[in-house]
């Protein structure tokens, strides 16, 4: 294994914990390397890159990812559980079913993931971007989208208990069938969202939001409410 450590960019190798042990110090880049099921909890992989690598099952609990960009990657049931992401860049990842509870994610873009099943509670963000990702059935009872700009993200089914959405902007989105427990939507413009399948008792929660005629008219006929 010495010589596959040479090459700027570690290619098409299996690594376990001891063989990322070896690479730390500097910033690595790993293209389609499999770490499915390591241990890679608490190791120090600030600026490291990944492209079309297999996170499956693998546990990165704890571990410091600042500023890494990940491409393509494929982390189904990858435990994540307080690991810090600041301003770490995630393009095109399959995160299905993961764990990022506890996460820090400020500064972090997330874009074009499928996050489906994931669970993210108490994950902690400030300017975190979201675009074009799958959110479904996730658990993001976190506090992070304030002013945020969410642009495709499909939170059909998702529970969003306690999160802040207080002015932030919909575009494409859907919020059908949500969990939204204590969540705000305060100056929220939800134009731009399908809020199919609103339960009765979280009508309250879009006080103060935003809406178009035709989502009110939908609004009001899934409460039960006859429009002449």
């Amino acid at each position: 294994m010495d010589d596959l450590f040479a090459d700027s960019a570690v290619r098409g190798q299996q690594l376990d914990r001891r063989a990322i042990e070896r690479l730390a110090g500097t910033p690595q880049k790993l293209v389609d390397c499999d770490l499915e099921a390591a241990d890679l909890s608490r190791l120090y992989l600030s600026d490291w890159t990944f492209e079309r690598c297999s996170f499956r099952k693998t546990d990165l609990a704890g571990a410091t990812l600042e500023r890494t960009d990940w491409q393509s990657c494929r982390g189904t049931f990858a435990n994540f559980t307080g690991a810090d992401f600041t301003d770490a860049t995630l393009i095109a990842c399959d995160f299905n079913n993961a764990s990022l509870k506890r996460a820090c994610l400020e500064g972090a873009r997330i874009e074009r993931c499928k996050l489906t099943g994931a669970d993210l509670t108490d994950a902690r963000a400030l300017h975190v971007h979201f675009d074009e990702t799958l959110l479904v059935n996730a658990k993001v009872n976190a506090r992070f989208f304030r002013k945020a700009k969410l642009r495709r993200i499909d939170f059909s089914q998702a529970n969003l208990s306690r999160c802040d959405f207080r002015e932030a902007l919909f575009d494409a989105c859907s919020l059908r069938e949500t969990i939204l427990d204590d969540a705000r939507f305060e100056g929220a413009d939800l134009r731009g969202a399908d809020i199919g399948g609103v339960r009765l008792q979280d009508a309250s929660r879009f006080r103060g939001a935003i809406i178009s005629r035709d989502q009110a008219a939908q609004f009001l006929s899934e409460l039960g409410l006859m429009i002449i």
